[in-house]
This record gives C-alpha cells, sequence and structure tokens, in this order.
C-alpha cells in the first residue's frame, strides 16, 4: 500500500513537472511609450503564430523598459533579457538577428501622417512633394530606422533619446512635425491629449518597410515555429482576420485617399523583402465599401 501511494505521488509530481516545463517562455520588450499603441495587436499576432506552430509557449514581458537599440543589443546577445522583438527592418538588423519575413504590419510603418503643434495645424498645407517638405524639420528616436530614411530623401531631423520627448519637442515648436504611422497616430494623440499636438489633414508620407518579429540567430528553433505559424494564420485566413479586426478600424476617419502622396525611397530596405508576395501588404483598395469612421 505504502509503496502504490509512493508511485502514485511519484507519477503526480512528474505529470505536474512536465506540464511545467511544457511551455517555453518567450520574453518580449517593455516599451517606453505610456501606452504603446501596438502592443495588444503585435502580442495577439505573435500569441496566434505560436499557437500554430504545434509548440507550447508561454508570453511574459521584460523586466525593465528598452528602447529599440537596447532589445536589439540584448537579443543578439542572447543575454535572455528578451526573446522576441517586433521592429522595422533593416540589412544591418538583418545580419545581426533571424528576420521572420512576414511583415506584421502589411507595410503600413512605411505609411505616415504627421502630428503637428495645435497652434500650428496648417503648418503643411500646400506642400507637394520632398523638396517642399524639406523647408520644415522633424523628429525622430535616435535609433529608429525611419531617421535615416528621412534624411536619405533630403529631409531634416531632430534627434531624441527618448520617445515620450519628441512629443515634449513638438508642443514646445522645437520641430516642425513628427511622422507616425497610420497604425498609430490615433492612439497616441489619445495617449498624448494634454499637450498641443493636432493631426496634419494634408499629407501623407510613404516610403517601402517591413516590421517583421526577430529572434537571436542562437534561436533558430523559435523562429522557425514563429515563421511556421504565421505562414499556417495566412494560410487559414486567422492572420487577415486579425489584422482586418484591430489595424483596418484605425485607417477609418484618416482619409487616406485624400491626401497628397509623397513618396521616399528606403535605401534601407533590404534586398530579401518579399516585395512579390502581393498577399503580405496593405493595399488602399481594401477599404472601399468601408463604412466611414468619426
Amino acid at each position: 500500500m505504502i509503496r502504490m501511494l509512493m508511485r502514485l505521488t511519484l507519477c503526480v509530481l512528474l505529470v505536474g513537472s512536465q506540464t511545467a516545463w511544457a511551455a517555453k517562455l518567450v520574453i518580449y520588450p517593455r516599451h517606453q511609450g505610456q501606452i504603446d499603441p501596438q502592443l495588444q495587436y503585435m502580442l495577439e499576432v505573435l500569441r496566434l503564430a505560436l499557437s500554430k506552430s504545434g509548440k507550447a509557449y508561454e508570453l511574459r514581458q521584460s523586466a525593465s523598459e528598452m528602447v529599440q537599440s537596447r532589445a536589439i543589443a540584448e537579443l543578439a546577445a542572447n543575454s535572455g533579457a528578451v526573446d522576441v522583438i517586433w521592429v522595422m527592418s533593416t540589412p544591418e538588423r538583418e545580419a545581426q538577428l533571424i528576420p521572420i519575413r512576414i511583415p506584421v504590419d502589411r507595410g503600413l510603418i512605411g505609411w505616415r501622417l504627421a502630428l503637428v503643434n495645435a497652434q500650428r495645424v496648417g503648418v503643411l498645407h500646400g506642400v507637394k512633394d520632398a523638396k517642399a517638405l524639406a523647408r520644415f524639420t522633424s523628429g525622430q528616436m535616435h535609433d529608429w530606422p525611419d531617421t535615416d530614411v528621412l534624411r536619405a530623401n533630403g529631409l531634416p531631423v531632430l534627434v531624441s533619446p527618448t520617445y515620450e520627448g519628441l512629443f515634449k519637442q513638438l508642443g514646445s515648436n522645437r520641430i516642425d512635425y513628427f511622422p507616425r504611422s497610420v497604425m498609430e497616430i490615433r492612439n497616441e494623440l489619445k495617449a498624448h491629449d494634454t499637450l498641443p499636438v493636432a493631426m496634419d489633414e494634408s499629407l501623407m508620407i510613404r516610403y517601402p518597410a517591413a516590421f517583421y518579429f526577430f529572434v537571436s540567430k542562437k534561436r533558430p528553433d523559435l523562429a522557425s515555429d514563429i515563421s511556421k505559424g504565421l505562414e499556417v494564420a495566412l494560410a487559414d485566413g486567422s492572420f487577415p482576420r486579425l489584422f482586418k479586426r484591430y489595424i483596418v478600424p484605425l485607417l477609418d476617419g484618416l482619409k487616406l485617399q485624400e491626401r497628397t502622396v509623397i513618396s521616399l525611397k528606403n535605401p534601407s530596405l533590404p534586398q530579401a523583402t518579399p516585395l512579390a508576395r502581393r498577399e503580405l501588404w496593405f493595399e488602399l483598395d481594401e477599404l472601399r465599401g468601408r463604412p466611414k469612421g468619426p
């Protein structure tokens, strides 16, 4: 009887241990933004991919805040502080890390509207091309690839060491505009409604860009699982449905079809970017037939 109880106890302990060990921990970075407008969507996409990978994973936020450059450095070093990040792709990042080449933003990170000072809301009205836009100074984080994109097109940029500092610079007229993705701009306005910032209604700046999940080169297993899960989610329609539910409503009311589009080159776009896979990229035609937002 005692032996039977001991065996039963051992079995329970083993099952419990296997359950605890079954889910692999995946740490993602805690960002500086007071309200990260992309966090919920990115986590939902990551959860979806991992759930369709055939493996068990558990997501957890990093213990400390990280700007992009630190998160990339921690990931490249495989320090254990972070296991996955989502950032715009560049050749340097693809050389340091493993990119999962499915743009989770469908290219919208390169569709930019301008935040401006609310007391100068019409500052960019009448701007029709990059030459005219070059008369104004934008703001960017020091470690964002967008900084290089804007400068490569002859546009002046004032950099900041902090994300929140850019909104303060705009509110104090130290910069003329702050280009934000069409996915981000509405939530960011709401998050900074105590500052004198507003959205320009006239322009859209566009350049080809891809927003990927990246993992350490020492974690090809994790890269394979995320890639596999995303491809399954694309094939079964669950990823497009998630994008439609979270991202497409953010575009309502932005009047994208009515804006002057200033197209920029992106010299940092990696050659391996899957531009030929048309299903991976968003097109304005997908907005046709949708009810107008507020």
